[in-house]
């Protein structure tokens, strides 16, 4: 900071450079504002706590957990694509055709439990990403033939944990 002196020596007066100490003070604001760490108040939880009677029973069934398996040969490709407990074969096009008939099935005998129901996906580890690609577009619509729009099952898809070769 420069102090200069005024026009005069018996004057008396000085004049101070109020510049750098601006820019000083704005970067050290900035500095403040960009090192903030917002954080969230401690022991603010989100909980619902149950009421005092007991909950009556529901007429609603349960949500459904549909779970498909991919199994995979050992060069990667689709070995097998399993529905529950049962398979439905490894011709690419048509078992994930029948896999989205399935859940056609399914979701139109659940009377519009829908937004309820969830697939998880459980692919082995070395498979090809697209075939879990093709499971979830299987799983949650297809285009209708003469609208050509979307026409959406399920929204809800989990991807079971990668399970190396050899865990089972």
């Amino acid at each position: 900071m420069k102090i200069r002196r005024g026009s005069g020596e018996e004057s008396g007066k000085v004049d101070i450079q109020m510049a750098p100490m601006i820019d000083v003070v704005f970067q050290l604001l900035i500095f403040f504002m960009l090192t903030l760490k917002i954080v969230a108040p401690e022991g603010d939880f989100n909980i619902n706590m149950p009421i005092g009677s007991a909950a009556a029973a529901s007429d609603e069934p349960p949500p459904l957990d549909i779970k498909v398996r991919l199994l995979a040969n050992p060069d990667g490709t689709l070995g097998q694509v399993v529905f529950g407990n049962r398979p439905l074969g490894n011709d690419v096009p048509a078992c994930f055709d029948r896999l989205n008939l399935e859940i056609v099935g399914l979701v139109g005998s659940g009377g519009g439990f829908a937004d309820d129901m969830s697939v998880e996906i459980d692919a082995d580890y070395n498979l090809h990403y697209a075939y879990t690609i093709k499971a979830i577009s299987a799983c949650t619509g297809r285009i209708d033939p003469v609208t050509q729009q979307p026409v959406r099952y399920i929204e809800k898809i989990k991807l079971a944990p990668p399970r190396r070769p050899g865990e089972e």
